[in-house]
């Protein structure tokens, strides 16, 4: 039976439907998310596409897909360049921080007076990263000082790999109300990233130390320790950060830890909440808690201070 060519052309065209295109308001609202440049909201807007465009689906993943093989590459690059230049880097170069004050001042019924001082150095390399710090704390009561307190550190690491690290640490510090007049300490370990995301980071270490103290008896101790490290940091909204530092160091004497009665353990842990006022200034208040179990004559073995202070980045 002869059937015309245009019933075979009819048959064809049902057989062999053609692609669906992607609707304008569709791809207006994918190319608005692209052009935010926030890869989240990307993928979220590139899944709500192809759930309530099913027809297009296909079309809307090739969109995706050349998106993420463009950022990926552009991310490659970036990474490149960013290496070269710390190749290329001078010694003073690549640093960034933070400084921090804290002061109040008091008149009438009593005169008190404090200040607090503090900055944070921090250079990161390839694999290589430097870490500087120093506080200052000064209070004076009706004339008469009541705390006086300094440190500084020096913290070199090197990535092992995502996870493991190696460090070094150098430190000094002097608090006269605690008994001592100088207290060097030098240690040297391993650490670990147990948590690394946008929202939380978490790392410890742990390692032998090396601590002289000088008290202000005139006596001079040196005796091996051992190091354990925290730090914690916790994005709770977008303008509010919560930060844990803690520094543990168990001294023993000589002859390690078997020599109990003549040991030392010393306790640093400052709690932190941060309030972001803008790019680089933020305002922090912090809990510290300073615990010595074995502190100079007529020395309190724990100390507390409340502290609120202004933080400026760079």
């Amino acid at each position: 039976m002869f059937r015309p060519a245009s019933v075979f052309a009819g048959a064809c065209l049902i057989a062999t439907p053609s692609v669906a295109q992607i609707p304008p308001d569709v791809q207006a609202m994918i190319d608005a998310a692209m052009a935010t440049g926030d890869a989240k909201k990307i993928e979220t807007v590139i899944e709500l596409a192809k759930q309530t465009q099913p027809d297009s689906a296909d079309e809307i993943e090739a969109i995706a897909g050349a998106w993420r093989k463009e950022r990926a590459e552009a991310q490659r690059l970036a990474e490149a360049k960013k290496k070269e230049e710390i190749r290329e880097a001078g010694m003073f170069d690549m640093w960034s921080g933070e400084g921090q004050i804290g002061a109040f001042l008091s008149t009438g019924n009593s005169d008190d007076m404090g200040l607090s001082l503090a900055v944070k150095l921090k250079r990161d390399g390839i694999r290589w990263s430097h870490a500087l710090r120093g506080t200052a704390d000064f209070q004076r009561s009706s004339g008469v000082t009541s705390r006086e307190q300094f440190l500084a550190a020096y913290e070199p690491r090197f990535q092992i790999n995502e996870n493991i690290f190696a460090y070094g640490l150098t430190q000094y510090e002097r608090d006269r109300f605690q008994g001592f007049y100088n207290r060097y300490a030098v240690s040297g370990g391993i650490g670990y990233k147990l948590l690394d995301s946008d929202s939380a980071t978490l790392s410890v270490k742990a390692g032998p130390a090396y601590r002289v103290t000088e008290r202000t008896t005139g006596e001079t101790i040196n005796r091996l320790a051992g190091l354990f490290g925290a730090d914690f940091d916790w994005k709770i909204a977008d303008r509010v950060t919560f930060t844990q530092d803690a520094n543990a160091v168990a001294e023993t004497g000589t002859e390690a830890l078997l020599v109990v009665d003549s040991a030392n353990t010393t306790l640093n842990l400052t709690s932190g909440i941060d309030f972001k006022v803008s790019d680089r200034l933020r305002s922090r208040l912090t809990y510290n808690i300073e615990y010595d179990s074995n502190p100079g004559p007529g020395a309190e073995k724990t100390d507390t201070l409340t502290r609120f202070s202004l933080v400026y980045g760079f």
